[in-house]
């Protein structure tokens, strides 16, 4: 496994706990469609809604804060993954929402991670 694969796993081994923690259940990692790839689909059964997660994890700001690099046409490329997503599983939720987990994967002492919700 190339470093950066194994940095980006790490990162989705963190944000898929982060999310639990937070009383989420995770439906689906890595799901991959023609349009592209959704890190994580979770449910949140209290408020029925599908959550669909980009995980960006860094080991340094040197290229800025990991979040930075969800842009506008990659906020585009979620929503339209959402989209078939849902379609592929019939799913018919009250809500959808896209969420941003940012890690930072220090070389020493725990990760710094920020979950940014409803960001598109």
């Amino acid at each position: 496994m190339r470093a950066k694969d194994a940095v980006g796993a790490y990162g989705e081994r963190v944000a898929v706990r982060l999310l639990a923690d937070q009383g989420l259940e995770v439906l689906a990692r890595n799901w991959r469609c023609a349009v592209g790839e959704i890190d994580v689909v979770a449910l949140d059964r209290d408020r029925d809604e599908v959550v669909f997660v980009e995980v960006k994890t860094r080991r340094s700001t040197a290229y800025g804060d990991p979040a930075e690099a969800v842009t506008a046409v990659k906020l585009a490329r979620l929503r339209r993954l959402a989209g078939q997503w849902l379609a592929a599983h019939d799913a018919h939720p009250a809500r959808v929402r896209i969420d941003v987990v940012a890690v930072l994967a220090r070389t020493a002492g725990p990760a710094q991670v920020r979950h940014l919700k409803a960001v598109g």
